[in-house]
């Protein structure tokens, strides 16, 4: 299956619920690179299992979830997280997203909702509970609306790109409504993500929700 090859390095510090979330992971192909306690260890290790996706708890015993987010999200850009939590608290959720966090998840998600959020984070989507992305796209409008757009220079295509990918648009709907190519989708995407400095989808979600371009 294609997810077989999606590394995930799982980081609870509730060691029965670690393994069944890796056990999930593992019996639906995913490559479980480790499965960890604590924060710093995550960090620590994180350069050497170089994991795809990070299912990570925000409630850890040596530090928060959202600063090992950040940590992450510095040294190792291409590692995505999602959060999988008990807590869907507002503050808890904008935290983690501010920190760099993909998707966040409850973890009264079922099964088969959790395994479509890792496959959908490692694709670089951004995934939330149902109820949490309202929440979230809120708050970013109305930072929006409070800083002016700082965009650089971006051609027509490129701009309306990313204004349907802030919608929650995926690549093949958007070359369906536009009536090109998933690759030319995927082309104009890297070059827009070149010129905005960002690494993936989700970075690129956040900065058009950040901009007030995700209301197309």
């Amino acid at each position: 299956m294609a997810e077989s090859a999606v590394r995930v390095m799982v980081v609870d510090d509730h060691p029965i619920w670690r393994e069944a979330v890796a056990r999930d992971l593992a019996e639906d192909g995913y490559q479980v690179v480790a499965t960890i306690g604590e924060g710093a260890q995550a960090l620590r290790i994180a350069g050497s299992v170089r994991p795809d996706v990070v299912v990570l708890d925000l409630l850890l015993p040596d530090m928060p979830g959202v600063e090992v987010a950040r940590g992450l999200r510095t040294a190792y850009p291409d590692a995505r997280v999602l959060i999988l939590s008990a807590s869907a608290g507002q503050r808890d959720v904008l935290e983690a997203v501010k920190a760099g966090a993909a998707g966040y998840i409850i973890k009264s998600a079922g099964r088969a909702e959790f395994l479509d959020a890792v496959r959908k984070t490692a694709a670089g989507d951004a995934v939330f509970s149902p109820g949490l992305a309202g929440l979230v796209l809120g708050e970013y409008r109305k930072l929006a609306t409070s800083k002016a757009p700082d965009t650089p220079r971006l051609t027509e295509r490129e701009a309306e790109i990313l204004r349907m990918v802030g919608t929650g648009l995926t690549y093949k709907q958007i070359a369906e409504r536009l009536v090109i190519s998933h690759r030319t989708v995927q082309n104009h995407v890297q070059n827009t993500l070149a010129k905005l400095q960002l690494h993936n989808r989700a970075e690129l979600v956040r900065y058009a929700i950040e901009h007030g371009l995700d209301s197309a």
